[in-house]
C-alpha cells in the first residue's frame, strides 16, 4: 500500500493544510488512510480539532520511552491520525541534531501499518531532520509542495531531493503574471511536476480557523475539488505500488 510524504520546498507553502485535505479526500474516496505528523511544530492535528498545543503524540511518547501506539486518534468520517506531540526543549534538540534512530520503533512498524491502511501519509517539515534519512528509502514517493515565487524557484535549483520526488504547485494565483511564467517554466523544466494546480482559495485558510480539513468544511470549494482531483491522480499513478 502506498507510503508517501508531503514536504514543502520551504515553510509557508501550505504543506500541512494540503496534507490534511488530501487525507480527507482519499478517505472520501473510500480509502483507509493514516496521517502521521512528522513535524516538531505539530500542527497537522489542528486541522482535525486537536488543541494547538497537543502535548501527547507519537514522537513525544518515544522520547519518553512510552508506546507510540497510544497516541493514535480516529477522526469521525475521516482519516486516522498520529499527532507528533509538543516536545520539551531538550527532546527537540535531540531530534534536530543528534539521534536519527529516535523514530525507529515507528518506522519498524510501518509494514504492519501498511497491512491495515491503504495509504500512509507523512507530513514532514521543509528542513529535513536526521530521522528522515531512515524514512526516505521506505517511501513510495515524496510530494514536494511548492509555490510559484522567486524563493521557491531558487530552492528548486539549489536543493537535492530524495528519490521518487514529485512536485505539486500549491496556492496558485492565476492573476499573477509571475506565477503564470514560473508555471510555464516549471512545466518545461521539472520532469516530475504533477500536471495539476492547487489554486489559492480563502476556504483553505478558513478551514484551519474552523479546525477542519477543507474538504469537510467546504466540500464544494475550488480547492476541495482540486484536492479530490489530486487524490484521484495519486490513486491512478501510485496504484502500481499496491501488492
Amino acid at each position: 500500500m502506498p507510503l508517501i510524504a508531503l514536504q514543502g520546498v520551504r515553510g509557508g507553502v501550505g504543506t500541512t493544510s494540503l496534507c490534511a485535505g488530501l487525507g480527507w479526500a482519499l478517505t472520501a474516496l473510500g480509502e483507509r488512510v493514516l496521517l502521521i505528523d512528522g513535524s516538531p511544530v505539530s500542527q497537522l492535528g489542528v486541522h482535525f480539532n486537536l488543541p494547538a498545543q497537543q502535548e501527547s503524540g507519537w514522537m513525544q511518547a518515544l522520547c519518553d520511552d512510552e508506546a507510540w501506539q497510544h497516541a493514535a486518534l480516529r477522526y469521525p468520517n475521516g482519516p486516522d491520525l498520529l499527532p507528533h506531540g509538543v516536545l520539551s526543549h531538550q527532546h527537540a534538540l535531540t531530534i534536530a541534531h543528534q539521534n536519527e534512530t529516535v523514530a525507529a520503533p515507528l518506522l519498524q512498524a510501518l509494514p504492519d501499518l501498511q497491512a491495515r491502511y491503504q495509504w500512509i501519509i507523512f507530513d514532514l517539515p521543509a528542513d529535513p531532520l536526521p530521522w528522515h534519512d531512515l524514512l526516505y528509502p521506505e517511501l513510495d514517493g515524496v510530494l514536494c509542495v511548492t509555490q510559484p515565487d522567486a524563493n521557491c524557484h531558487l530552492r528548486l535549483n539549489q536543493r537535492h531531493f530524495p528519490a521518487r520526488t514529485r512536485f505539486i504547485i500549491n496556492q496558485f494565483n492565476a492573476n499573477s503574471r509571475l506565477q503564470q511564467d514560473l508555471h510555464q517554466l516549471w512545466m518545461a523544466s521539472l520532469t516530475e511536476l504533477i500536471p495539476l494546480l492547487i489554486h489559492r482559495d480563502e476556504a483553505l485558510a478558513e478551514s484551519l480557523m474552523m479546525k477542519q480539513p477543507v474538504g469537510e468544511y467546504r466540500p464544494h470549494a475550488l480547492v476541495s475539488e482540486e484536492i479530490i482531483t489530486l487524490a484521484n491522480w495519486l490513486l491512478l499513478n501510485l496504484d502500481g505500488v499496491r501488492p
